[in-house]
Formats: C-alpha cells, sequence, structure tokens
C-alpha cells in the first residue's frame, strides 16, 4: 500500500477508535484510572483535532513522510501507554479503547513504519522525529488539562 492509503486507513481506524472510548465511558475511565481531570467536551476537542491533523497528514503523506510517520506512532503511543500498559498495571481493568488500539492502530501504526522502511525513507532520524512529533501530539491535551486547573490560566473574574 501507498502512504496515501496507509495515512487514510489510519485516519479511519481513529474514528472508530473514539467512537469506541465514547460509547465505553473512556472519560470516567480516564478520571478513575489515570487521574485525568477530563471532560466530555475535552474529548471531544481533542479527538475533533486529531482527525484534523490526520486529515493533514493523510494529504501531505506522500510529501512529508514524516508527517504520517508521527500519526502512526501517535497512534502506537495512545495504543501502548493509554490502553495497553494502563490495563497490566491495573490487573486487566478493561480501558475503553483498548480493542481498537491493539486491532487497528497497532497494525497500522506498525504497518506504516514497515511501508516506510520497504520504500527507504525510515532513517534513524525519521523515525526518532516522527516518535517524538508522535510524543509531543500526545502529550499536549493532557498537559493542557493539567494547566488550566493552575490559578495562573484560569480565565474566571
Amino acid at each position: 500500500m501507498s502512504y496515501y492509503e496507509w495515512s487514510w486507513l489510519a485516519v479511519g481506524a481513529y474514528a472508530v477508535h473514539i467512537l469506541e472510548e465514547f460509547a465505553l465511558d473512556w472519560r470516567n475511565w480516564a478520571r478513575a484510572v489515570i487521574k485525568l481531570p477530563v471532560e466530555w467536551s475535552d474529548f471531544y476537542v481533542t479527538n475533533a483535532v486529531v482527525i484534523v491533523l490526520g486529515v493533514v497528514q493523510a494529504q501531505l503523506s506522500t510529501s512529508l513522510p514524516v508527517l504520517f510517520l508521527a500519526y502512526a506512532a501517535l497512534m502506537l503511543i495512545n495504543a501502548t501507554f493509554f490502553h495497553v500498559l494502563p490495563m497490566i498495571v491495573t490487573g486487566g481493568r478493561f480501558s475503553p479503547g483498548v480493542v481498537t488500539a491493539v486491532c487497528l492502530f497497532c497494525p497500522i501504526g506498525l504497518g506504516s513504519f514497515r511501508q516506510a522502511g520497504t520504500d527507504g525513507d525510515l532513517s534513524a532520524g525519521v523515525a526518532f522525529a516522527a516518535v517524538t512529533m508522535g510524543a509531543a501530539l500526545m502529550a499536549f491535551p493532557i498537559i493542557l488539562l493539567r494547566a488550566k486547573s493552575r490559578p495562573y490560566f484560569r480565565q474566571t473574574v
């Protein structure tokens, strides 16, 4: 498959993942298990941005493979550190989103990196940049969620 096809497959997988998280009450799980002070509005906005970024990376995948791989890295980081690892740490407590993370994110994320390797676009520098960008994308909304409760960032009168 081409980067373009892998990219759009990733966007579709993310959409299904969001549906699983929403339907199985990811918000309350996130509050209880990973102590994330998240509201449904945070969930909606963050996931809308993830889908927009997915469309951007899909459109630019052939000219900027690092963006394509950053989205794949985001998927792998999400699956590993926000679904599989918390289930292991909690002794098997179900994580809403883990089914699509394991069944879609892992194969598509790994397949994307494999495709880049096959096409000769996966150097150590590109892999590092992609993983760094994916990690930053995953961390940014979490940092904002934690920052907004600090006095300096409160917008109340």
